[in-house]
């Protein structure tokens, strides 16, 4: 069967396989019943269903309103406001939750971290704080070439937190396409690693991100992950190890 045979016959698959019970048992949703009448009362009456889900969340500012406006053109959760930073981490550091983990994560060459909701917490705040040091402001913008590593999740919070809007990059894109990108975000400051493993493999990153700073004039100020090892040029006032600047920084943003 050639490769476009087995895709085909993926597409047609018809059967069904239930979870099983013990799994149901623990499923916000355990039935396919209970799935449907969600879907159709979130259909019928959207106002209605978000609102429910929004009671979930922890609001700095009730909104006024649930929805306003009709479909497509609809704003949501008028005169509201939250933070994804603050849902992600902080309402969880009030219960025992504060001590499970939050992140389990095993690099390529197999070296492994666990990241507990309450380090996560401080690992993001610190960040925050080197970013706003940085000259992060809310509304700027915040390039993320990294590898899958526990610091690319702490980077991407630590954004949330101050209101800065990331842009994640993968890995394996050229330094013309991490050029484009930033223009097109017209990027403040970009976050990235020594090099980052693949296949057995370092991908250069950082080499990448220094060719795409001659084409990408927005970008102020790299902050590099020591990740493999690998020995990179670092530019005077303008690139930063993240492990320098984490070393001093607070551990509370609010």
């Amino acid at each position: 069967m050639g490769s476009g045979e087995s895709i085909t016959s993926v597409l047609q698959e018809t059967r069904k396989f239930p979870p099983s019970s013990a799994f149901k048992a623990q499923a916000n949703i355990n039935s396919e019943e209970e799935y449907l009448r969600l879907w159709n009362k979130a259909k019928d009456d959207p106002a209605g269903f978000w609102g429910e889900m929004a009671a979930n969340l922890d609001w700095f500012k009730k909104y006024d309103e649930v929805m306003q406006g009709e479909m497509p053109n609809t704003k949501w959760f008028v005169g509201g406001k939250l933070n994804a930073s603050y849902q992600c981490l902080d309402r969880h550091l009030t219960s025992a939750r504060k001590n499970k983990a939050a992140i389990v994560w095993e690099g390529e060459p197999g070296d492994t971290r666990v990241l507990r909701y309450q380090d996560l917490h401080r690992e993001t705040c610190k960040f925050a704080n080197v970013l706003k040091k940085l000259g992060v402001n809310t509304g700027d913008r915040v390039t993320l070439y990294m590898p899958m590593i526990p610091e690319l999740v702490i980077a991407m919070l630590a954004c949330a937190r101050i209101g800065a809007t990331h842009s994640i990059i993968f890995g394996g894109f050229s330094a013309d396409a991490v050029a484009d990108r930033n223009n097109d975000a017209q990027a403040k400051v970009i976050v990235t690693a020594d090099a980052g493993w693949r296949r057995g493999k370092e991908v250069l990153l950082k080499k990448a991100v220094d060719e795409s700073l001659e084409k990408s004039p927005s970008v102020q100020k790299v902050v590099v992950v020591r990740r493999t090892g690998l020995e990179v040029s670092m530019v005077p006032d303008r690139d930063y190890w993240w492990q320098d600047l984490m070393h001093g920084a607070s551990p509370d943003c609010d």
